[in-house]
C-alpha cells in the first residue's frame, strides 16, 4: 500500500518567503518548507496496481500551465477553534480545470469520487488543539498578504510518510504541462 496525493510543488524562493512568516503563533506546528505546497487531490492509501492506474491516467492530462496566485491568511476549523493555518490561492481558471482534469483521472483509476469542494491553498501550520485568539488575530491582520505567485510548467504525484514527527513527501512523477 501506497498513500497518494497529487499537488503542485512551490518554486524554493516562494517556499522560502513562507518559510520567514511560519512563526509566532502558539501551539502551530509548522509544515516543513520543503513540504509546502498546493493539494489538488488528496487519494489516500492505495494498493500497487491502483497507483499504476492513477500513474497512467495523470500521464494524459493535458492542459495550459495555471498561474497560482498567493492571497492571505486564512484558517480551517469548527466552532471550537482553528485547526489548519493556511495561505490561500487565487482561483485561476486553469488551475480549476487542471484540478477537475485530475479529479477525473482518479475516477477513471476506480478512486471514489471527492465530495468536498475544491478550495486551494497552502498549508503553514496544524494544531493538535485548537488555536484562539491570537491566530484570529494573525489572520484578520494578513487577509491581504501576497507573498508570490508562479506558473505551474508541471504538477506531481506525491507520496506521502506519516511518522511521529510529522509526514514527509517524495515525489513519485511529475507530469508536464503546456506546449
Amino acid at each position: 500500500m501506497i498513500r497518494l496525493f497529487v499537488g503542485l510543488a512551490l518554486p524554493e524562493a516562494l517556499r522560502a518567503a513562507l518559510a520567514e512568516h511560519q512563526n509566532g503563533v502558539p501551539g502551530a506546528r509548522w509544515v516543513e518548507p520543503a513540504n509546502l505546497h498546493v493539494t489538488l487531490r488528496f487519494i489516500g492509501e492505495v494498493d500497487e496496481n491502483i497507483a499504476a492506474d492513477i500513474d497512467g491516467a495523470l500521464a494524459e492530462i493535458t492542459g495550459p500551465p495555471p498561474t497560482v496566485a498567493l492571497n492571505g491568511l486564512g484558517r480551517f476549523g469548527d466552532k471550537r477553534g482553528a485547526r489548519i493555518l493556511y495561505v490561500g490561492v487565487d482561483p485561476d481558471p486553469a488551475l480549476v480545470r487542471l484540478r477537475d482534469k485530475v479529479e477525473s483521472a482518479c475516477v477513471r483509476a476506480g478512486i471514489t469520487p471527492e465530495k468536498r469542494r475544491f478550495m486551494p491553498h497552502v498549508t503553514l501550520a496544524r494544531f493538535s488543539q485548537p488555536a484562539g485568539g491570537r491566530l484570529d488575530a494573525i489572520v484578520a491582520a494578513n487577509t491581504t498578504w501576497r507573498p508570490g505567485s508562479f506558473t505551474a510548467d508541471r504538477f506531481v504525484l506525491f507520496s506521502s510518510h506519516l511518522s511521529h514527527t510529522g509526514a514527509s513527501y517524495t515525489p513519485e512523477r511529475e507530469y508536464l504541462l503546456g506546449g
